[in-house]
């Protein structure tokens, strides 16, 4: 089973979607604590962050031991010409950035990091280790109207997301175009993983 060391409905619901067998254990880790002026390397530093403090709980726990095959962290962030854009903290903040992205390009960063525990790896020989990554999507925001802009923010989405958006909700209709990976804007990269979870 796949431990998921995040909070985040749009991740578990993507797992779900995928039949990936999984549990949900929130990390509790300050995100403010963790700073980069890379977002690639931001996400990945914070992504690590999660599973490490959820895979410390895992170790010490007899109950969950037998049944955790990896920990999964991730956080996203986008980039918008030199700024990182986690979620917005309040409504007017996100009329703001909805008025400059409008009708541009950003980039949506996700970090990725797959940790067995400890047990595992002795298990396995040492076989299995922690693997961290960055996918990156380009997404073309749609050139809406202030109007629109204060609806989509009026409805209270933007505010639960990274960038200000969510592509699988109200949000996907505010997106022209993607260069890259789907369900990585949403939240994880689907296709990482497969290629991960054989390691594990």
């Amino acid at each position: 089973m796949l431990l998921l060391a995040s909070a985040s409905p749009a991740r578990r619901r993507l797992l779900e979607q995928a039949q990936i067998d999984h549990q949900v254990m929130v990390s509790g880790v300050d995100e403010d604590q963790i700073q980069h002026s890379d977002p690639a390397q931001l996400v990945q530093l914070l992504a690590e962050a999660k599973a490490s403090a959820v895979k410390l709980k895992v170790d010490q726990s007899a109950e969950l031991t037998p049944s955790i095959k990896a920990v999964l962290g991730c956080d996203s962030v986008l980039a918008f010409e030199g700024e990182v854009f986690g979620k917005p903290r309040d409504e007017a903040e996100a009329i703001a950035r909805w008025q400059r992205m409008r009708g541009r390009w950003a980039e949506l960063h996700t970090g990725h990091c797959l940790m067995p525990p400890s047990f595992a790896l002795s298990r396995e020989g040492g076989a299995a280790e922690m693997q961290r990554t960055c996918v990156t999507t380009r997404v073309l925001f749609a050139d809406l109207t202030d109007a629109e802009v204060k609806a989509y923010v009026a409805s209270g989405e933007p505010l639960q997301c990274a960038g200000g958006f969510a592509l699988e909700g109200r949000g996907g209709c505010c997106v022209e175009q993607l260069h890259g990976c789907y369900s990585n804007v949403i939240g994880l990269s689907l296709p990482l993983l497969r290629r991960w979870l054989p390691l594990c």
